[in-house]
């Protein structure tokens, strides 16, 4: 395969210039700004530039620099991981689970631990949906039950017993100090535990989510930014038949 090589765009195809935002903790002044020029050459950055300063207050301090980036990426080379299934419409989903379960499957879903941003979890599973795309509570094939913001690991394993769950959806929207490896860690160990795991098709999704990541930890599939309920909805139907086809 040939080479793909590429740098950031900025005024002329392959200048490398790009746009770099930090805060640092000191009150704003000409040393801060100096400062933060030579953090971006330290970077990597050539002829960094800071255009935009700004005092916070409580001796904080906000830039904006442009400047050079000098490396170029060979996109032929990268693999991307990422879950392998047929996406499908609502009208295939449903056709499908009734062909094949015939019966309703069960979504559990939840933003677990102390994380309180529902609006990842509420895209996939409230009816309404996000950007045109209706979520799984619209899918009449689906008993799609969302249990909301900051849920106990433990509360959503034992939803997911009492409802006799087939598949568990996860949101992970908070990830300070990598919060959301602890919180997806504990959530997968808990269902170990109460040998749930192989029994449920378990999912995850978040802006700092990737399929990869989620296999490292323990799930079945990860999804990231600008995914949609059928996405999710086809991953599971595929991996449902997949496992109960042997």
């Amino acid at each position: 395969m040939a080479e793909k090589l590429v740098k950031p765009y900025g005024d002329t195809l392959n200048d490398g210039r790009v746009q770099l935002s930090f805060t640092l903790p000191v009150a704003l002044d000409d040393a801060a700004k100096e400062g933060a020029r030579q953090l971006a050459m330290m970077m990597g950055l050539a002829e960094p530039a800071v255009v935009h300063a700004e005092d916070m207050g409580q001796d904080f301090s906000f830039f904006i620099v442009y400047g050079q980036c000098k490396h170029q990426v060979d996109l032929s080379s990268i693999k991307v991981s990422r879950p392998e299934f047929e996406t499908l419409d609502k009208e295939g989903v449903n056709r499908l689970i009734a062909e094949k379960m015939r019966r309703k499957m069960v979504v559990i879903g939840a933003c677990i631990e102390t994380d309180a941003h529902t609006v990842g979890i509420d895209a996939i599973m409230n009816m309404k949906g996000y950007n045109g795309h209706k979520g799984l509570e619209s899918y009449h094939e689906m008993r799609a039950i969302n249990l909301g913001a900051q849920v106990d690991s433990e509360d959503l394993v034992k939803r997911a017993l009492e409802e006799k769950a087939d598949v568990i959806l996860v949101s992970q929207i908070v990830t300070q100090k990598n919060i959301h490896l602890d919180n997806l860690t504990r959530l997968a160990d808990l269902l170990e535990a109460e040998g749930l795991r192989d029994r449920v098709i378990l999912i995850v999704g978040g802006p700092r989510i990737s399929h990869e990541l989620a296999k490292e930890l323990g799930y079945d599939a990860g999804f990231g930014t600008r995914t949609y309920a059928e996405d999710v909805a086809s991953f599971a139907v595929h991996e449902w038949i997949k496992r109960n086809s042997t």
